[in-house]
């Protein structure tokens, strides 16, 4: 798509501050984050929204979500279930349409973490 951002980022010529990469998905850090840790996932194959998501899309989905983790506690968001019980943590967020607070037409995860960053329910 001509005109979108993600889709510049992806093909590099906007730069941005990656943390991942490979044949289905970049990942980087928001540029105006929300909470201590703040990468955006992106499909490199432009899907609009998650509702333009369709069976194909299945593995690629859940390796977004499978990742998540992974990423989470190498940029400071883990989660550990510790002997005095859990600590950490994430959010994993996907805005879809103008009523769900998209406002990037690429889908796109949201992985954020950090000591409760999320107080005021972005």
């Amino acid at each position: 798509m001509d005109n979108c951002i993600f889709c510049k980022i992806v093909a590099g010529t906007i730069p941005s501050k990656k943390v991942f990469e490979d044949e289905d998905l970049i990942v980087f850090h928001d540029i105006n984050p929300a909470a201590p840790m703040h990468l955006l996932m992106v499909p490199r194959e432009h899907i609009a929204t998650l509702a333009d998501s369709d069976d194909r899309h299945q593995a690629l989905l859940g390796k977004m979500l499978r990742i998540a983790p992974k990423l989470a506690q190498e940029h400071g968001g883990g989660y550990q279930n510790g002997a005095d019980g859990p600590t950490g943590g994430f959010k994993t967020l996907i805005n879809t349409g103008p009523d769900g607070g998209q406002e990037v037409y690429h889908l796109h995860l949201h992985l954020m973490g950090g000591p409760r960053p999320w107080s005021g329910q972005r």
